[in-house]
């Protein structure tokens, strides 16, 4: 179905959505349909390698659809070059997935986050494992796009009060810097830190995968992305800190973007009494607020003045190595 060339298609497929309480505007790459005569019956899409919109029509719930729908996706994927699947869907769905053989990865009221293939979330959970440092951790999760003095800043306040940091830099490969980039930034910023771990979040932490409103920013809709940030946080509160024994989560103020702020909101309900939220000022420079934003503006405009203000020397003579300053 090519819902961006097609209007009638996308008219029945966006009645489909409403009538299951889905909510459009999510990236997708490729979706496909199964029509009685006029009637759009079952709808299925992706995004890379992220299964979403699997909507079956009420009248035609008994004649699996669903499965054919996913089969069909599942081998466009396979010929995309992917071997690891993920989908987030309605938890009512959960035994048709697992019939196929994917495996839960968590579940909240609205969603279900599943996964099938290799590399899996048990070996995520491994890698954190060789990882473990002892006494109580404490964790931040940063984009660092690029690593500013900002960043730098939030660690060294966490390392102030934490017997151990674990940094954890996306993997998503959606920024300006590639993730190899950004992860190289980080550690030679936090190098002079001994309480300090780079770890990288793979596809299980504010990804296109857990939270994908995340890379939408100001498209993104605020009742989705509460939903998805709800999601994002419960699987680092169930499966992910217990690992570490990470028992505080650093983060930002957000006073820029809005899709931000409602992760932070929503890691504060998640978290609760369990695990503690601490949100840290933003450092400021001559009544100027670090902002990566304002960084990358900063290097279009080859303003070196600011960028010397903004950024840690390491940063700055990396982004000198990258040619990126002149």
């Amino acid at each position: 179905m090519w819902l961006d060339r097609d209007k009638q298609a996308y008219e029945k497929w966006l009645s489909l959505m409403h009538r299951s309480d889905l909510v459009e505007g999510e990236e997708v790459d490729y979706t496909v349909g199964i029509f009685d005569g006029d009637t759009l019956a079952a709808t299925g899409s992706y995004h890379r390698n992220i299964i979403k919109y699997l909507v079956v029509c009420e009248p035609y719930q008994a004649e699996n659809l669903l499965a054919k729908i996913l089969n069909h996706l599942l081998e466009q994927m396979r010929s995309d070059g992917y071997s690891q699947f993920f989908v987030y869907t309605k938890p009512t769905n959960a035994i048709i997935f697992k019939s196929l053989g994917f495996k839960s990865v968590i579940e909240i009221d609205e969603l279900l986050f599943m996964e099938l293939g290799t590399p899996n979330f048990s070996h995520y959970l491994e890698l954190l494992q060789d990882h473990k440092q002892s006494g109580r951790g404490s964790a931040i999760v940063m984009n660092a796009n690029p690593f500013t003095k900002g960043h730098q800043y939030l660690v060294e306040i966490a390392a102030q009060s934490s017997d151990q940091v674990y940094v954890f830099v996306l993997s998503e490969d959606r920024s300006e810097f590639s993730t190899a980039d950004r992860m190289a930034m980080v550690k030679l910023g936090i190098n002079h830190l001994e309480n300090v771990t780079v770890l990288p979040t793979r596809d299980y932490m504010v990804s296109s995968a857990t939270f994908p409103s995340y890379f939408l920013k100001e498209k993104a809709q605020m009742t989705l992305a509460k939903t998805q940030a709800t999601l994002d946080a419960t699987l680092f509160k169930m499966r992910i800190a217990p690992v570490l024994d990470i028992k505080t989560r650093f983060v930002g103020e957000e006073p820029f973007s809005p899709v931000t702020d409602v992760y932070n909101q929503a890691m504060q309900t998640v978290f609760a009494d369990e695990l503690a939220l601490k949100i840290i000022p933003r450092l400021a420079v001559n009544d100027q607020t670090i902002s990566a934003t304002r960084v990358r503006e900063a290097i279009e405009e080859q303003n070196k003045s600011l960028l010397l203000e903004f950024l840690p020397e390491t940063t700055y003579q990396y982004l000198k190595k990258l040619q990126r300053i002149s």
